[in-house]
Parts: C-alpha cells; sequence; structure tokens
C-alpha cells in the first residue's frame, strides 16, 4: 500500500506553527486482515478530507513491513484545529468503518 503523505504550510509561519502546533503520532493495531482492508478501503477519502482542513500542517498514513499495523503521524496547527479534526472525523464514514481497531497513540503540544 503507498503512502499517504503530507507536508503542508497553509499561511502559517513556521514559527508559528511550532509554538501552537499539536503532534499525534502513533500506531493504528488491527487484529484480522479484514480491519485492515477497512482501512485500505477508506483510507484515501479520510486523507483527503484530513488533509483539507483548516490548520492541518502535515497528514501521514501508512501501513507498515507488518500488514495488520498502521503507522499514524499527524500536525496541526494549534490545539483548535487539531480538536476540529477529532470531531469531524467521530462524525465520518472513517470512524464508522475503523472505531473498533485499537489505536496507540501519543499526542503532543508543542
Amino acid at each position: 500500500m503507498g503512502a499517504h503523505r503530507h507536508a503542508g504550510g497553509g499561511d502559517l509561519s513556521a514559527a508559528t506553527a511550532r509554538r501552537g502546533a499539536v503532534r499525534l503520532s502513533g500506531e493504528m493495531r488491527c487484529t484480522t486482515a479484514q480491519e485492515a482492508a477497512a482501512i485500505a478501503r477508506h483510507l484515501a477519502a479520510h486523507v483527503a478530507l484530513s488533509r483539507a482542513e483548516p490548520g492541518c500542517l502535515s497528514f501521514e498514513v501508512w501501513q507498515t513491513d507488518d500488514p495488520l499495523v498502521w503507522r499514524v503521524e499527524e500536525r496541526f496547527a494549534s490545539r483548535a484545529a487539531f480538536d476540529a479534526h477529532q470531531r469531524r472525523t467521530r462524525a465520518s464514514p472513517w470512524w464508522a468503518a475503523t472505531a473498533v481497531i485499537p489505536r496507540c497513540y501519543t499526542i503532543t503540544d508543542g
């Protein structure tokens, strides 16, 4: 599976982005091939919508060497932008299809 990678800047300066940025880093750990297939089926739309959100600085999701593990790296310009992203995803087809998949994420500010 190809990587869905994005690095962008929008209208924010690099210093502003670093100061208020929120980073999510971790993995989605599928327990079945069907769960991995659900990610693959919904990933392109999820990534496109996420990258289009105001304040998205980068958004990357890729399948690791283990076909049941997907790496996730996100950066948003502010806590408000990150929280808006979280709200949008919870109401999306992505969440409906992948909510049962265990996630192991670290979220850091700054």
